[in-house]
This record gives C-alpha cells, sequence and structure tokens, in this order.
C-alpha cells in the first residue's frame, strides 16, 4: 500500500533569487511531483508580487517592511517577531502540516519559538552556510538556528564536517540538485551569438558572475582580474569582453563594499584599462533572462570565498558554459580542476584573469569543460534530492 503524502511547510525569508530561495522553489516542486503537499511560507517586501519566477506552489507571503537606517540586529528581530506573529494567527502552522521546514536562521528561530508554545512539534532546518557575523544578538540568533532544530540537513559534507566542529550537530547531507529543462546548452555557436544579441551583448565576450557585488563572492578580486584578461581576452577572441554581473538582492547591508568596488571601477576606467560599459550589473533579474544569460556566456567567474553547494555553477555547467571558481573544499566535492571546471585559488586574481582568459579562448579547453560541465550537471538532480528530504520526513513521523 502506497504511503499517504505528507503535509509540508517549507520557509523561506525571501521571494528573490538567492540561494535557499531557489532551493525552496525546486524542492518543493520536487515534492509534489513525487506526490506530497507543499505549502511556501515567505517574507516579501511591499511592492513585490511573489517569487522572482513562477510556480504553482501555494503560497502564503509575509508583508515585512524595510527601513534603510535600520540595524542588521534589529531588522532580523522584527522579521522573527513578523514570521511569529503571522504563524501564530494562522489556523493551521502546527495541525495543518506533517512537517516545518526551515530555509534559513530567521525562519528557524521562529519556528523554534512556536515550537516552545506548543504550536508544532518538530522543526527541520537546512544550513546552506554558516555567516561570519560580528554582531553578538546576530551571533546568538545564528547559533539558536542551528543548535536548536530537531534535525538539521546540510548540503554539502564540508559544512557537516563543520558544523560537527564548531557546534557538534549530527547534520545530515541531501545535496542540491539542478533542473536540467530549465537550464539547458544553446545547440552551438550560432545561437550562442543570437542569445548574446537578445540580452544586448552582441559581439561581446561575456564573463558573468551571478550573485550580485558582496564579499563572500569576492567581487573586488573578480573585478581585478577581469580588468587584467581584458588585454587578452580581446585580442584572442576579437570581441568585446564585457562582466555581467547579475544578483544582488540581500538582507546584508554591503554599501561600504559595494561603495569600495565602485571605487576601483571608476579608477580602472579614469586609468584606460576598462571601457565605461565593459562592466554590466542588471541586479537581480527574471528567470528566463538568468537562463539567455547563462547560454549566452563564454564563461561563468565564480570566486566565491564561502558556499554552501554553489547552485550557479550546477546551473552554468547545465547550460553548457565553462565554469571558472575556486579552489576551495566544498567545491572540490563535486568539481575536479581541468575536467569540469578550472580552481584557482580565491585571493590569487592572476591566476582567476588567466584561467578566464584559458576558458574563453582556448576552444579546446572550452569544449573539454562543457562537456565535463555537462556531464557533472547531470548527476544532480532535484528529484532525487526530494526523494532524500521525504525519507527524512517520515523518520520523524515515526513515533
Amino acid at each position: 500500500m502506497a504511503e499517504a503524502p505528507l503535509s509540508i511547510a517549507l520557509f523561506t525569508y525571501s521571494t528573490r533569487p538567492r540561494g535557499g530561495v531557489v532551493h525552496t522553489l525546486e524542492l518543493a516542486e520536487a515534492l509534489v511531483a513525487l506526490g506530497q503537499r507543499v505549502r511556501i511560507f515567505a517574507l516579501e517586501k511591499p511592492g513585490r508580487s511573489g517569487f522572482f519566477r513562477q510556480t504553482d506552489i501555494p503560497t502564503s507571503f509575509i508583508s515585512v517592511e524595510e527601513f534603510p537606517n535600520e540595524e542588521m540586529a534589529d531588522r532580523v528581530a522584527r522579521y522573527i517577531d513578523a514570521y511569529v506573529g503571522f504563524l501564530e494567527r494562522d489556523p493551521t502552522p502546527g495541525g495543518g502540516f506533517d512537517i516545518h521546514h526551515a530555509e534559513d536562521c530567521i525562519s528557524a528561530n521562529a519556528l523554534i519559538r512556536l515550537r516552545a508554545t506548543g504550536h508544532l512539534r518538530h522543526v527541520v532546518r537546512t544550513v546552506h552556510h554558516v555567516d561570519d557575523f560580528t554582531s553578538p544578538s546576530l551571533i546568538s540568533c545564528q547559533h539558536d538556528s542551528i543548535v536548536g532544530p530537531d534535525t538539521v540537513l546540510v548540503v554539502s559534507d564540508w559544512w557537516r564536517r563543520r558544523l560537527a566542529e564548531d557546534y557538534a550537530i549530527d547534520a545530515q547531507i541531501v545535496h542540491n540538485g539542478v533542473d536540467l529543462e530549465r537550464f539547458s546548452p544553446a545547440r552551438d555557436d550560432v545561437e550562442r551569438a543570437a542569445e548574446r544579441a537578445r540580452v544586448g551583448l552582441a559581439d561581446s565576450a561575456v564573463v558573468l558572475a551571478v550573485g550580485g557585488v558582496e564579499p563572500r563572492k569576492n567581487s573586488l578580486v573578480l573585478l581585478a582580474a577581469f580588468a587584467r584578461a581584458v588585454p587578452e581576452l580581446a585580442a584572442r577572441t576579437r570581441r568585446r569582453p564585457v562582466l555581467v554581473i547579475v544578483g544582488g538582492d540581500t538582507l546584508f547591508d554591503y554599501r561600504d563594499y559595494r561603495a569600495a568596488f565602485d571605487l576601483d571601477l571608476e579608477r580602472l576606467i579614469a586609468a584606460g584599462r576598462l571601457e565605461p560599459d565593459a562592466v554590466v550589473r542588471p541586479g537581480p533579474v527574471e528567470d528566463d533572462r538568468l537562463q539567455r544569460l547563462y547560454r549566452a556566456a563564454d564563461v561563468l567567474a565564480f570566486p566565491s570565498v564561502s558556499e554552501g553547494w554553489g547552485l550557479a555553477i550546477l546551473e552554468a555547467q547545465a547550460s553548457g558554459t565553462p565554469v571558472v571558481t575556486s579552489d576551495i573544499e566544498v567545491f572540490r566535492e563535486y568539481l575536479v580542476d581541468g575536467r569540469d571546471a578550472l580552481l584557482v585559488a580565491p585571493d590569487d586574481p592572476t591566476a582567476l584573469s588567466q584561467a578566464i582568459v584559458r576558458s574563453v579562448a582556448d576552444p579546446v579547453l572550452a569544449a573539454s569543460l562543457r562537456a565535463g560541465g555537462l556531464a557533472t550537471a547531470g548527476t544532480y538532480d532535484w528529484r532525487s534530492t526530494a526523494r532524500r528530504h521525504i525519507d527524512i520526513y517520515r523518520r520523524l513521523q515515526t513515533p
């Protein structure tokens, strides 16, 4: 006899294209495809109308104001209160769901509070990565969101080991996936050129970065590396090098870091090392445009200093785009330097520059990286991820 479907509530702090939000949507859709019942709860800022891409998953949006000069600790506390208040008023937060699964520290703290008042029994939390907070209240908030849940999941062995060492948490690994239908390669160079034209980058050598300008994405090093790569890229490809940085909608305040990026960019332009339009920053983009950008790009440059897994890498690989990324442990779990990506030290702009040039200007290497990347992406799918979640969820239902 088939087991009855589970009723699952997934919680995320945003509707914008950040890793945890992408994970929430993809997991929800894969769970539903496997016969489960799912509802998403998401914080949403006024003036926005749903997630960054279309989904048929039922969603409760919880409106939260954004105050520009608010301290981060105060904002996080207010967002937790908004979650708790909404769920206390909702007649079904406990009795209506078998599983309550938080994708971030904000919703995790809210669910922990509701568990303490008897509104629900179990809290599941996926820890994608751990932030390096300096504020005591934020450190405490993050700590509680990791040690407080009944079941903790991580997306890589690196973070499983980190949580064991730093928090004495025995987390379970459930890898990320990639949607191979939404992210697929251009058929050939003609179609890739057409995609470049569609996104306004005709006759360009496109270096794509995903995640916005922020410290964890190592944007200052990327900018320096791109500037060094431009002369050779232009000479060898006979195309105009362009760095496209998409994304950047985040809970955190990176104004100082972004100001430093802007200043470095102005200096490079003033020195004649970059053209004024060589760096394009469209911010968060719609899902269909992101798909086109992946297909249009000659390389994904992803020199992050810290990641949970690196969803953008799998999306780029599935799109047939060569990847240059950081030589850090979490990426070495599924990438092999020279086979499916080029791995470089994240603090070495010269090495990053050289890897960008090689991946774009060497057609043999580019073809090899595309083939290797497609093979790697093909081994990760959200359906398998969802099955693993269901197994974990069902064990929680066992008396």
